[in-house]
């Protein structure tokens, strides 16, 4: 959802336009070129650029946890390739209809 905008204290905002679904978060969120600190406000963290040291973003634990985590990093390294970009859309489609759908019954 952070990769439409959708997010309620600004963390986790790597997109440059909300209003199109791509895969610009996940790029982002494997970005090297910066280091993530805690900013001392719970579970927040900001990241720095390694080389000028300016703060560049920021994001909760949760947005970091599919970077830190082998398992949903393998997940976002495909996703987040550049010629990835259809296959995350697709996928995120078949999954948003299959949680939508998931408690209907009046639907086959």
């Amino acid at each position: 959802m952070r990769s439409l905008g959708i997010s309620s204290n600004g963390y986790g905002m790597f997109t440059e336009n909300s209003n199109e679904l791509t895969n610009d978060y996940l790029d982002t969120l494997l970005d090297m070129s910066v280091e993530w600190k805690p900013n001392g406000t719970g579970n927040s963290y900001e990241a720095f650029t390694r080389t000028s040291g300016d703060k560049v973003r920021s994001a909760s634990r949760a947005d970091l946890v599919f970077g830190s985590n082998s398992q949903l990093r393998a997940l976002v390294e495909v996703y987040a390739e550049s010629d990835s970009k259809e296959k995350f859309i697709n996928d995120f489609i078949l999954a948003w209809n299959k949680v939508m759908n998931a408690d209907r019954f009046d639907i086959d």
